[in-house]
């Protein structure tokens, strides 16, 4: 992951987790590309979109699993 993702991706944090709460998302830069179940869907799906770019694929927790970690 580009410290352009992990940027982005802590600036959104908030607006992600609600959002995508369980579920895998591929991005490259600052673009999701691609949502997937699994982390293979979500790769799957974001080759096919034929995005430029390293593809990132990361994991939104549930709010369960959040509060699990604590």
């Amino acid at each position: 992951m580009t410290n352009t993702e992990h940027n982005w991706i802590l600036r959104h944090s908030q607006e992600l987790f609600e959002k995508y709460h369980g579920k895998h998302l591929a991005i490259v830069g600052e673009t999701i590309i691609a949502i997937g179940e699994t982390a293979l869907e979500a790769f799957r799906k974001a080759k096919l979109s034929k995005a430029i770019g390293k593809i990132s694929i990361i994991y939104i927790p549930t709010e369960e699993e959040t509060v699990t970690l604590l």
